[in-house]
C-alpha cells in the first residue's frame, strides 16, 4: 500500500464539526445580530450563507427562517448569499427584522385568543347565575310535587331572569370553543324556560295529567334575539313556549 495514501487516510485531521454548518467550512466568525432591542453573538464559518445564519438565529428569537429578513450595510440580503463574498466579518453587525405578514399573522391570532377569553369569561359569568336560577327552578318543582301551591309571581320572576340571562348569551361574541359553550348554555337555558312553563301548568291545575304547558302569562313572550320584552299586560300575551322556539335561532 502507498504510504502516502496510507497518511493521507488515517493522518488527515478530523473536521472542525463547530465551525461547519450543513458541510460549510472555513474559519470560524463571529457576528452580533441585533433584533429589536436584543443583540446575539452567532459564531459561524465566514462562508456560510445568510440562509444558514437565519437557521441559528430560530432558537435565539423564535423566528422561522421564512419570517426573517437580514440587513448587512443597509442592504436586505438573499439566502444564498454567502457571508464572506457580501464583506461580513468578525465582529460586523447585522440587522434582522420580523416581516410583516409574519407580524400581522401573530396579531391576528393574538385578537383572537383575547376575544375567545374574553368571551369565556363572559359565558362563565352567565353559567354562575344560571347555576342559581336552575336550584330555583329545582326548589319550585319539589314544591309543587309536595302538593304545595306557589305563587304566581314566582313563576313570573324566574322567567324574566332566565330571559336576562338568554339576552346576555345573545350578546356575546364568541368563536370556535367559545361559540360551543355559548349554544350550550343557551340550550341549557332554553330547557328551564320549559321548564318553568310545564311547572305554572301545573300549579294552576293541579289535577292535570297532561303535563303540557298551558297558555303562559308572562310579558317576555315578546322577546327575540336582542329585542326587550313588552310592557304589555301579562294576561294579554301568548304561550312563553314561543319564547324557547323564538331563541332557537342561536348559534
Amino acid at each position: 500500500m502507498n504510504n502516502t495514501a496510507v497518511s493521507d487516510t488515517y493522518g488527515a485531521s478530523p473536521p472542525d464539526t463547530k465551525s461547519e454548518i450543513d458541510g460549510v467550512g472555513g474559519p470560524t466568525i463571529k457576528i452580533s445580530v441585533s433584533y429589536g432591542s436584543s443583540l446575539h453573538e452567532i459564531h459561524l464559518p465566514a462562508q456560510s450563507t445568510f440562509g444558514d445564519l437565519k437557521k441559528l438565529l430560530v432558537p435565539k428569537t423564535g423566528l422561522e427562517p421564512e419570517q426573517q429578513r437580514l440587513f448587512f450595510r443597509g442592504i436586505e440580503k438573499d439566502d444564498k448569499e454567502q457571508l464572506h463574498q457580501e464583506g461580513v466579518k468578525g465582529k460586523s453587525k447585522i440587522l434582522l427584522m420580523e416581516r410583516a405578514a409574519s407580524k400581522e399573522k401573530k396579531l391576528e391570532e393574538t385578537r383572537k385568543l383575547n376575544e375567545m377569553s374574553k368571551a369565556t369569561e363572559a359565558i362563565n359569568g352567565v353559567r354562575a347565575e344560571v347555576d342559581k336560577l336552575s336550584d330555583r327552578v329545582a326548589a319550585l318543582e319539589a314544591a309543587i310535587n309536595a302538593g304545595k301551591k306557589a305563587s304566581e309571581k314566582e313563576f313570573l320572576l324566574l322567567t324574566e331572569l332566565l330571559m336576562s340571562q338568554l339576552l346576555k348569551l345573545d350578546g356575546i361574541e364568541a368563536e370556535g370553543e367559545a361559540k360551543l359553550q355559548r349554544k350550550a348554555e343557551v340550550r341549557r337555558v332554553q330547557g328551564l324556560v320549559d321548564m318553568v312553563d310545564s311547572l305554572k301548568a301545573r300549579n294552576s291545575n293541579p289535577y292535570s295529567q297532561s303535563g303540557n304547558p298551558a297558555t303562559g302569562t308572562t310579558n317576555w313572550e315578546t322577546f327575540d334575539t336582542g329585542i326587550e320584552g313588552s310592557n304589555d299586560d301579562p294576561s294579554t300575551t301568548s304561550s312563553s313556549t314561543k319564547v324557547s322556539e323564538d331563541w332557537e335561532r342561536f348559534d
